[in-house]
């Protein structure tokens, strides 16, 4: 059987047991970490995305996708406070459904992570041409290196996006040399992204340029596109779901959480809320204030986020100044209603904060690689540490070049959307781990005990599943072709070669971190 193995909860959780990390957080605290770690990327970089998809219907996308991450953090939460080591669902995975399965997890969190970096990538390459280099400086960059071929909005000529490939090979520089953020620094952006967002909000929705007449049609594409579309409210919650990941961190904080079973639920649903009604009142302010429906073809139905005729029709004259055909769309909206130097100030924000985003998230996918490297299911030569820098220099090095041929070539919507499909399984297989070992190991401490296991775990299942049959064909199609290429080299490959397989369990928390060695018997292979 080739769900025999599954590695022992015992010897995961022995190198969490030295921690003993001090539980310090209060509700509100944990609120206000999730706030931070979620709000940034996905407003600033998908907005227009969004609006060409459901037009003012985005407002209520921010709904959908947000009730499914509520649901989601709550199986999350559960787990990661019961499994506090690295690896995230892949770990989880592997202590509960087995390697197999856990193989899939991992292989499609690589998806997601590398594929997110790219899309952020591209984000920042707009706040960078349009406010940097074109409202600072005066240059104009080319329009074939401004923009991939397909790029949403962009002019038709694109080649290539040389300023998302060069801050993702900067990042990727940064990330070998060991260079991270710092808890301060990151505090400053964060508290940076909320003023400008805050003050985008209050300006924009008491603008003499507001216009509740804008929002009507306020369904131009209704709230179901059609499975396969990417297209109405349903298929735009499918894309801004991007806007909402990064509350994952606030679960893996569960064990630095005073009271948890109390505060975790009130700090994920709380800066889920919260969050949710910030974005909701950010693109009712720029809906608003110079509208936000979406381009049709000539079939009326909205042309395709990041497709070659919307680029088209983006370049035309008539288009010049709307929402949906603007790479920096905040900053754009901001500029057109009269508020210029302030939506300056605002593209300054995105291009100080972005790439911060991209380090987090390349950090995560080297750490995903690391983890299943070190457990013999990828060539361990991948594990192996800078004898300087003490980083895993090969696998960081080989994923900034995947994230930035992507941010080079690809759209910031499609982008996001094969990164949403990456993140889509993994919550759908966190929520099955919740179940499995709610049966299997029923009397494992859990500093967080969700309540009411039984309906929230297949509604975070059925959420998942309804948002992936939501999104554009092209990334409904990337997960099974993706996965198929990860099962083709796991069988070929991984099985033969894995610790587990050969008896032997190793576990690593972190890169220089504790280390366990712990033999078991064989299974068959």
């Amino acid at each position: 059987m080739f769900l025999d193995r599954i590695k022992p909860l015992d010897a995961i959780l022995a190198t969490a047991e030295k921690k003993s990390l001090h539980r310090s957080l209060g509700g509100f605290q944990l609120m206000l970490f999730g706030i931070g770690c979620i709000i940034g990327t996905g407003i600033f970089v998908l907005t227009a995305a969004g609006a060409q998809k459901a037009g003012p219907g985005l407002m209520l996308a921010f709904i959908i996708a947000g009730l499914v991450c509520i649901v989601a953090a709550l199986c999350y939460a559960e787990v990661a406070a019961m499994i506090p080591v690295a690896g995230s669902a892949y770990t989880y995975s592997y202590a509960s459904v087995g390697e197999f399965l856990a193989w899939t997890v991992g292989w499609a969190l690589i998806l997601e992570y590398a594929v997110a970096a790219s899309a952020v990538s591209v984000g920042w390459s707009g706040y960078f041409s349009g406010t940097i280099l074109n409202e600072f400086m005066g240059i104009e960059l080319p329009a074939w290196l401004a923009a991939g071929p397909l790029a949403l909005g962009g002019a038709p000529g694109g080649f290539i996006n040389l300023p998302a490939l060069l801050i993702a090979f900067l990042v990727t520089g940064l990330l070998i040399i060991g260079t991270s953020e710092s808890a301060k620094v990151n505090a400053v952006l964060v508290a940076i992204k909320v003023t400008a967002l805050t003050a985008f909000i209050a300006l924009t929705l008491t603008s003499p340029a507001f216009d509740a007449e804008r929002f009507n049609p306020f369904l131009p594409a209704g709230v179901f596109g059609g499975i396969g579309t990417g297209l109405g409210a349903v298929g735009a919650a499918a894309t801004i779901f991007f806007a909402y990941v990064g509350f994952d961190a606030v679960s893996t904080a569960a064990e630095e959480t005073k009271n948890p079973q109390k505060n975790v639920p009130f700090g994920l649903i709380g800066s889920l809320l919260f969050c949710t009604v910030f974005y909701i009142l950010v693109a009712a302010g720029a809906i608003g204030t110079i509208g936000g429906q979406p381009i049709m073809g000539a079939d009326g139905v909205p042309l395709a986020a990041g497709s070659a005729e919307l680029a088209r029709q983006c370049a035309m004259p008539e288009y010049a100044g709307a929402l949906v055909c603007s790479d920096e769309a905040l900053a754009h909206v901001l500029r057109q209603i009269g508020f210029g130097p302030i939506g300056n100030l605002l593209g300054i924000a995105a291009f100080l904060a972005l790439p911060s985003v991209i380090l987090v998230l390349m950090f995560a996918q080297t750490r995903i690689f690391f983890v299943m490297s070190r457990d013999g299911l990828l060539p361990e030569r991948l594990s192996v540490v800078h004898p300087r820098w003490k980083t895993p220099h090969i696998v960081t090095a080989f994923t900034g070049l995947v994230v930035g041929v992507a941010a080079a070539f690809l759209p910031v919507g499609l982008l996001a959307d094969y990164a949403n499909a990456g993140t889509l399984y993994a919550f759908f297989m966190v929520a099955v781990t919740v179940m499995v070992l709610r049966r299997t190991d029923p009397d494992r401490p859990r500093p967080f005990r969700m309540a009411g296991v039984n309906i929230i775990a297949p509604l975070t299942m059925l959420g998942c599943l309804f948002l992936y049959i939501n999104l554009p064909i092209e990334a409904i199609l990337v997960l099974p072709l993706w996965g198929v290429l990860g099962i083709a080299i796991y069988f070929g490959y991984s099985r033969s070669r894995s610790h587990l397989g050969r008896g032997i369990v190793e576990v690593v928390d972190d890169i220089g971190g504790e280390e366990k060695m712990v033999p078991i018997h064989s299974p068959e292979s």
